[in-house]
């Protein structure tokens, strides 16, 4: 294997100075168009890459943005990415992805801090609560926010969905059909927002004059397998519900076919609410009743927020929320009597 070009011989072949050689390459400083197109074009000849962990060492910026995720498993995620990905290149950064069921793990803590320290700020997206990387990141003053998170606030700009309001009004658009038996399928209790939207399920229901029943609720690990499951658990139930509000699209899509399985008909039996309004909730059949979160809204802004700490801001534990749309499609009816 060839050994990596290094930056004089880029320079020796255009005839520069390693100083100038460096300028052209790192866009600093003055340069001529005439030698920056020979010091370019002898860069590419010798397939010379710079070392960008050498580069941050030294200060420069890395225009790079580092999104962490725990879990790069629901659909929303993919989502999500794809939004942020779209803003940071708008002000001229790319993304490096990190993946790992914690970060604070013994045998993740050199790689997630190597990461760190080449990227310029973090979008920590969805992350696990008790993850001590994330008390770190505060501790530390990282240029670092926090994307739907709603496990409590730490010292970090947080952008979250307004979950337990959105939640709420799902609940409500069932209870305006004459359903007074709804279910729910929660999530998992790791970034906290499963845990608000149950609340705002609770609120509805009381709203309402119903008593909260935790024969009702049933757990689903925010994914379709988990939704069929729990759905499954409460159509086994001797007074099963007539509604199921599932807190995410996926355990939604699981819920649909749980009652398919049972011969039952969606909305005709049983109606279904999701969250997240992901992009198959359009597709599947019937179409998908769901909350809708401003996605391109919060990314802009979450990159906006670490681009601001990246250009000199102090890190502040501002808590940045953003309101659900619902929007009615198919899989909602009125009660039956």
């Amino acid at each position: 294997m060839r050994k990596a070009s290094k930056l004089s011989e880029v320079a020796r072949l255009a005839g520069v100075s390693p100083i100038t050689a460096s300028r052209a390459i790192r866009g600093t400083g003055y340069v001529s168009s005439e030698a920056r197109e020979r010091i370019l074009a002898a860069a590419a000849q010798l397939n010379y890459t710079p070392d960008m962990l050498a580069r941050r060492m030294r200060g420069d910026k890395s225009k790079l943005i580092g999104v962490f995720l725990n879990n790069y498993g629901p659909v929303v995620l993919h989502e999500l990415v794809r939004h942020i990905g779209e803003q940071a290149r708008k002000l001229d950064y790319d993304l490096l992805l990190f993946n790992a069921d914690r970060f604070d793990s013994p045998e993740r803590m050199v790689t997630c801090g190597t990461l760190a320290k080449l990227c310029d700020g973090l979008l920590l997206v969805m992350p696990t609560a008790g993850d001590g990387f994330l008390d770190l990141a505060a501790r530390q003053q990282m240029s670092c926010a926090l994307v739907c998170f709603d496990a409590g606030q730490l010292a970090l700009p947080t952008l979250v969905l307004e979950n337990r309001a959105g939640a709420r009004a799902a609940v409500e658009h069932l209870l305006g059909l004459g359903h007074r038996r709804i279910g729910f399928v929660a999530g998992s209790a790791r970034t906290g927002q499963s845990l608000e939207r149950e609340r705002g399920y609770a609120d509805a229901l009381a709203a309402a004059g119903i008593a909260f029943d935790p024969a009702l609720v049933r757990e689903g690990g925010f994914n379709q397998p988990g939704g069929f499951a729990a759905a499954g658990q409460l159509l086994d139930l001797a007074q099963p519900p007539s509604a199921i509000f599932a807190a995410n699209d996926e355990m939604a899509f699981g819920t649909i076919d749980a009652i398919a399985s049972r011969g039952l008909k969606v909305p005709g039996d049983v109606s279904v609410v999701g969250f997240d309004d992901i992009p198959t909730a359009s597709y599947v059949f019937p179409r998908l009743t769901t909350m809708r979160p401003p996605y391109e809204a919060l990314a802009a802004r979450a990159v906006r927020e670490v681009v601001d700490l990246i250009e000199g801001g102090v890190p502040t534990a501002a808590r940045i929320s953003f309101a659900t749309e619902l929007v009615v499609r198919d899989s909602t009816a009125p009660a039956r009597d």
